[in-house]
């Protein structure tokens, strides 16, 4: 009877340290996390989630657009398990309408817009929208994109929106705003300084930050991300000083 109890103990404390082995297995397994884009920071994500998916061994899978677009499928119910937005009212929204988790929001990094033209000798600063012989401005779709208002916002603190309203053509999102300047669509455009930074052509002008409001983009972890461990480390990982390096070589700046 004792060696009997003594065995249904052993099995017991076995069977244990097993569930316990198990439990801490499974939890160390990577993980997969959606991650909805704002376009302008495409270049930046993807090196970052291949830093981060080096250092984890979790998988990321990214969807771009422009923050209006991607912030409209959130609502409509889109996989995502975490929001980088390239403004701070959409993630701000989606935690007030109970789709994030509360607290969670932070300022990822600050943005910098740039007139850009794919001609080397063209740009030369604000100067540049007084010249009448462009026939194409390029700029993001204002109430989609923050680097669309941010666009706006500077034409008319330089008072030339007047002069070049007329010639401003519109894409869905920054992205396709540099698509329009670098397919020759369009001689000048409005786009973000990580899309220009490492080109090795092209002429540029760094607009000031004091002409329109600052570009903070705010990141969110989703409801459908919580307790994700992909989603979650991702988060920490992209605000930590892991991915200072690798946002200032886009000419990305750390909130102040």
């Amino acid at each position: 009877m004792v060696c009997r109890r003594i065995v249904s103990a052993v099995t017991a404390l076995t069977l244990a340290l097993l569930c316990g082995i198990s439990a801490i297995a499974a939890a160390a397994e990577p993980s997969e996390a959606r991650v909805a884009v704002a376009a302008n920071f495409r270049e930046a994500a993807v090196d970052i989630g291949l830093e981060f998916e080096r250092a984890t061994s979790h998988r990321l899978d990214f969807s771009f657009g422009s923050t209006g677009q991607l912030y409209a499928q959130i609502l409509q119910g889109a996989p995502f398990d975490v929001f980088l937005a390239a403004d701070q009212i959409r993630p701000g929204e989606v935690v007030e309408q109970g789709l994030a988790v509360d607290g969670s929001q932070f300022t990822y990094t600050v943005g910098r817009l740039v007139l850009y033209s794919a001609d080397p000798a063209y740009v030369n600063g604000p100067h540049t929208l007084a010249d009448r012989r462009f026939l194409k401005l390029a700029i993001a779709e204002p109430a989609l994109a923050p680097y669309g208002s941010a666009a706006l916002e500077a034409l008319r603190s330089l008072r030339r929106y007047e002069q070049v309203r007329d010639r401003i053509v519109r894409g869905l999102n920054v992205a396709q705003a540099f698509q329009f300047v670098q397919t020759g669509n369009a001689e000048l455009g409005f786009v973000a300084l990580s899309q220009v930074a490492r080109l090795p052509s092209g002429s540029r002008w760094v607009v000031p930050e004091e002409l329109h409001p600052p570009i903070a983009q705010d990141a969110v972890l989703l409801e459908r991300g919580r307790d994700n461990p992909a989603a979650e480390a991702f988060c920490e990982f992209l605000g930590g000083s892991a991915a200072d390096a690798i946002l200032a070589k886009y000419g990305y700046e750390r909130g102040k």
